[in-house]
Order: C-alpha cells, then sequence, then structure tokens
C-alpha cells in the first residue's frame, strides 16, 4: 500500500511541476502546443534535452525516434526461446506439418503473383538454457499461442530458414511485441551486419530505427509421426522488431496514418495497380507486389504524391518541400551509401504519413547487405555492379533522380554524409562488434549453424575485422559517383529500313560534361570477336548494317571529358550466373526477324 501512494505521489509531483512549468511562462513566451500529450512531454527526446516548442502544423513537428524504446537493450545479449509446433485447422490456413512449413518458400504464387505461405500452430515460450521461466510469455501454456511460418524471399530457399511468430491476441506480448521476426542471416559470415545498423541507427537523428536481440531457439515437432518428444537446437537467430500499428504507437506516431512497406516500388504513377479502394478494378494483391499496406487503407494521398513527382511541369523543389521532410530524406540515403545497404532503391524500407499531414517519411528495413567490403574483394561473396555505388545506385528511381539533379539537395546529402561520418566511426563500430563476436562465435562455431555457415571462422572473423574501416570505403566511393556520368538503360534492337537500330537512354553528368557513348556489338561477353564498335558524341542512337542469322551482343559505356566512365543499369548474365555490365544478348533469326 505504501508502494502504491508513494508512486501516486511521483506522478501527481510530475504533473504539478509540469502545470507550474507551462502557467509560468512569461508573456510572449513559447507556448506547448495544446496537441502535445503528457505522454509526449514526459518522454526524453533522444537527441538533446527536453524542448517544448510551438509548431504550426502537423507537418512541422519533428520526426525523431523515441529513445524509451531502447532504455533495456543489451546488444551482447541472448534470449533463450522454446518452440512447441502443432497442426491447426485449415480456416486458419494453420493446418501444415513443420516439414510442410519449412517447405513453403515465398516463390509459391497464386494465379496473381501473391506469394503464399503455409502455416503452423506453435507454443511461444520464453526461458533460460534449462527450459521456460515463470512470468515469461507462454511459460503456463498447454495450448498453441500462436503461429508459425518462413520469412524472407530468397533466404526461404536457403537450407536455414528464417521464420516469422505472431502471438495471439489473448497470448499478451514481448516486450511490446506481438510479432516476432527470427532471422537466420543465412548468407551473412558475420551474421550482425543487420543488427549493427540497427543499433547504429539508434544514435542517428531524423531516423527511426528497430529493436533488434540475438536468440537461441530451441524447436519441438509434435506433427510428426511419431510425436518428437525432445526440443531439438535450431542455432542463432536475430530477433527483429516489426513495422506496424504497434511500432508506430510505441514511437508515439499515428497508428491511424498511411504507412506503406516497399516492395519493387520506383515512385512511378503505377496507374493499373496503385488505385483506391472505391476504384472498381482495384486489386489488393496487385497494390501489393508494389507497396504492402500496413495503415490507413485511404490511398488518395499517395496517389496525389505520385502524381506531383511524375508531373514534370511541377518543379521537383515544389514536391519536395511539400511532400518531405529534408532532414529524413537525407539522412535516410546518406546512411544507406555509407554503410553500402545497395538493395534500397525499389524496396527494404517503410513510407510513413501522418493521417492529417502531408509530409511522408521513410523509416528502414533490413541490412542484410550492409558493409559490403568492396575494397577487399577476396573477402566480397557477391557480386556488385559499378554504378550500384553513392548517388548512381538510386538513379534509376524517379523521384530521387530528381531531387538528386537539383544541385542544392546534392549539397544537403553532402552535408548530412559529413554529418553522419561523426557518428559512424570505426571506433563506434568497433565496440559492437566487440560486443557480437563472442555471440556469434560460441553458436556459429557448433551445430547447426557450423554445417551451414557460409564461410570458415576465419574468413567470418576476417570480415568481422574490416567492417569498421567500410564507411570510408563506401564514403570514397560516393564522392567517385559524382565525378561519373549517371547509369542509364538499353533499349532493345529493331529493324528500320533494313537496318539495325539500337538506341539507350542519355546519361547525366551533375558538370554538364559532354559524354561520349562507345557502342559495341560482339559474338561473345568478352568482346574479342567484335563485329561492329563506333563511338559517338552526345548521340544515344545508331543504325548498323544487317548481320548475320546467330546470336550477338552489344553494349555501351558513357565516358564524360573528365575521363570517368559508367555502365548501363543492364547486365548479361551467364550460364553460370556470373553478371557482364552494360551488356544484353540478341539472337538474328534465318527468317531475318530480332529477338532479345
Amino acid at each position: 500500500m505504501k508502494s502504491f501512494f508513494r508512486i501516486v505521489t511521483i506522478i501527481a509531483a510530475v504533473l504539478f511541476l509540469i502545470y507550474v512549468s507551462i502557467i509560468s511562462l512569461p508573456a510572449g513566451a513559447a507556448t506547448i502546443d495544446k496537441d502535445m500529450t503528457i505522454a509526449t512531454l514526459l518522454v526524453t527526446p533522444p537527441f538533446g534535452a527536453p524542448v517544448a516548442q510551438q509548431v504550426g502544423t502537423i507537418d512541422e513537428l519533428p520526426f525523431r525516434d523515441n529513445a524509451v524504446v531502447y532504455e533495456n537493450d543489451n546488444p551482447g545479449s541472448v534470449v533463450t526461446m522454446y518452440l512447441t509446433i502443432r497442426k491447426g485447422n485449415s480456416t486458419d490456413n494453420t493446418d501444415y506439418t513443420w516439414e510442410q512449413v519449412n517447405d513453403f518458400t515465398k516463390y509459391w504464387l497464386t494465379d496473381n503473383q501473391v506469394p503464399v505461405v503455409g502455416k503452423a500452430e506453435v507454443i511461444v515460450q520464453f526461458g533460460d538454457e534449462k527450459g521456460p521461466l515463470p512470468g515469461e510469455v507462454g511459460y503456463s501454456a498447454l495450448t498453441p499461442n500462436g503461429t508459425i511460418q518462413i520469412r524472407g524471399a530468397t533466404t526461404s530457399l536457403a537450407p536455414q530458414k528464417s521464420y516469422k511468430v505472431e502471438l495471439f491476441n489473448n497470448a499478451g506480448t514481448w516486450r511490446g511485441q506481438s510479432t516476432i521476426n527470427l532471422n537466420k542471416h543465412i548468407y551473412d559470415e558475420t551474421r550482425f551486419r543487420n543488427k549493427l545498423s540497427f543499433d547504429l541507427l539508434k544514435v542517428v537523428p531524423d531516423m527511426i530505427s528497430l529493436r533488434t536481440q540475438f536468440i537461441h531457439v530451441y524447436v519441438k515437432d509434435e506433427t510428426t509421426d511419431p510425436v518428437q518428444t525432445k526440443f531439438v537446437d535450431y542455432g542463432l537467430f536475430t530477433q527483429v522488431e516489426q513495422p506496424n500499428k504497434r511500432f508506430l504507437e510505441s514511437r508515439l506516431l499515428d497508428r491511424d496514418g498511411q504507412f506503406y512497406k516497399v516492395n519493387d516500388f520506383e515512385f512511378y504513377r503505377y496507374p493499373d495497380e496503385i488505385r483506391l479502394v472505391t476504384d472498381p478494378l482495384y486489386d489488393a494483391d496487385a497494390f501489393s507486389l508494389r507497396l504492402e499496406i500496413k495503415g490507413n487503407k485511404d490511398h488518395t494521398k499517395l496517389i496525389q504524391l505520385l502524381d506531383d513527382v511524375n508531373n514534370e511541369a511541377i518543379p521537383i523543389e515544389q514536391t519536395f518541400e511539400k511532400y518531405f521532410n529534408s532532414d529524413n530524406y537525407f539522412t535516410w540515403m546518406a546512411f544507406n551509401i555509407l554503410v553500402g545497404n545497395l538493395d534500397t532503391q525499389s524496396q527494404n524500407y517503410y513510407l510513413y504519413s501522418p493521417k492529417n499531414g502531408t509530409k511522408w517519411y521513410i523509416i528502414p528495413w533490413d541490412y542484410d547487405d550492409a558493409f559490403p567490403l568492396q575494397n577487399k574483394p577476396d573477402l566480397v561473396s557477391y557480386q556488385i555492379s559499378s554504378w550500384e555505388n553513392g548517388v548512381s545506385n538510386y538513379w534509376g528511381v524517379i523521384l530521387h533522380r530528381r531531387i538528386l539533379g537539383v544541385e542544392k539537395y546534392r549539397q544537403l546529402l553532402d552535408e548530412k554524409i559529413l554529418e553522419l561520418m561523426n557518428i559512424l566511426t570505426p571506433q563506434r563500430i568497433e565496440n559492437l562488434i566487440h560486443l557480437y563476436q563472442p555471440v556469434v562465435d560460441k553458436y556459429t562455431q557448433v551445430l547447426p549453424d557450423s554445417y551451414y555457415l557460409p564461410s570458415d571462422p576465419a574468413k567470418a572473423r576476417k570480415i568481422a575485422d574490416a567492417i569498421p574501416d567500410d564507411i570510408e570505403t563506401n564514403y570514397d566511393l560516393y564522392t567517385e559517383s559524382l565525378k561519373k556520368p549517371m547509369p542509364f538503360y538499353l533499349g532493345s534492337p529493331t529493324v528500320e529500313e533494313g537496318r539495325l537500330s539500337f538506341s539507350w537512354d542519355e546519361s547525366y553528368d551533375f558538370n554538364g560534361e559532354d559524354i561520349s557513348y562507345h557502342f559495341v556489338i560482339a559474338k561473345d561477353w568478352t568482346l574479342n570477336e567484335i563485329v561492329y564498335d563506333q563511338v559517338l558524341i552526345n548521340t544515344t542512337n545508331v543504325q548498323v548494317n544487317f548481320l548475320d542469322p546467330g546470336g550477338y551482343f552489344w553494349g555501351v559505356t558513357a565516358t564524360n571529358e573528365s575521363g570517368y566512365m559508367q555502365y548501363p543499369f543492364d547486365n548479361y548474365y551467364d550460364i553460370d550466373g556470373q553478371s557482364h555490365p552494360g551488356l544484353k544478348r540478341f539472337y538474328i533469326t534465318p527468317e531475318g526477324e530480332v529477338l532479345e
């Protein structure tokens, strides 16, 4: 009882002090906005002392994370999780065995090309290495308290899967979350690139991070015959917070706002897919292939944004100032450039806009491919195109292309990059890696993870040791990208008046230099058997005499007056899956037809 009165007394005192501070403001002083809630006033902003400021509109509110969310984070800790798998029912799409759940991939598609994923029911419990613990989620559960399914796209094809666990409404929450994403990071030798990125984002202004946690998972499969009676060690996973309405609430954002997960989206209008729900031709599946709807289903504001972005008659400065928060936009791009998170042109982030606001904000998602170590070819496990660096990585998206074409916006990006260089220091990154490494070593050097680790532990350690210096490498690649012509797309060969016609998009040079295009046709992708070769200045098409039937390769490179060269976005992939930049293949049939 004494504790109860003590808590009441403290709350009353805090509210009284807030009241006194408000009524004691001198005439003419800044006043606290009447729409600010007590909860907002009591939360200490993560980037400085609390400041009571007067704002005119929702769009003028600062966009920042809620530091309270991360107060109890321990980056080097491990949580133990127990999953007991059971078949559910067909109505809920949960009547699958554990084996069947793991056989699904994100490439099982409906007629509308939407991925199909089967689920099972699961008893979710947390504890320690000795078993579930009292007071934790699911401790006394005898029946399923959630569902489980695989997650990820290409990773759904891997031998070790990642999973999504969704707790039932009556099961409570784990750390305030009802969706628990378990990532195996099967293709990342370090197993911590994603976690490192989000731990760094916690201290980056104008951005919102996600909570992450190392989790050791045990699974007991009761869908087998005979039923498993013991838990099986599934190794180390990294939990990452799910951006959803609960996530928005925890960040003091509008849970009823527009909120989309970007899947395949370059800010074009997409009139056939992006429609209002009231449109008779609206197709939710088609819409979700571009953007997954996670919030408000009124797409009016989104469509207006896309209309204006794609309207060349409206200056991009006007559109940008109306719809975007400059600090958030350029910080997002600067962070991705510096950590080398390349696969963010048309996916792997969220778009959020408060219901009654006009501005759109970017919330990051998925950093498995961050810190690619492009200056360490012996440590890189995948190919990276020459244009996938700096600003050229975003040139294929119409919004980014129009914004980056404005000098003052490139200057703002440059200022953000230099600002983040002082935050993403090698020492800060090393400190986090030193917390992760003992955890990763403990689990990846024993079964089951040691069997599937994509490289030996010695190479994985070399990769980890090289990561702190990757920020500087990516910065150098960024500065170089500003000197190069921008990438462009190749067209398709056609026949015009008995001749072969080739064309390509115009490249762009930030300094207005002339661009020469080296056009070549060859019988092989090594370009040893060249059949046509020409250099054209500021010209984006060429006609050549008809060629004999057979297979050919054609390509173009762009070089500016300063001697900096750029490839097109296009690549040719040979039978071994190796990428050859700037090339396309075509065939000429005996009947004279040209096929790509």
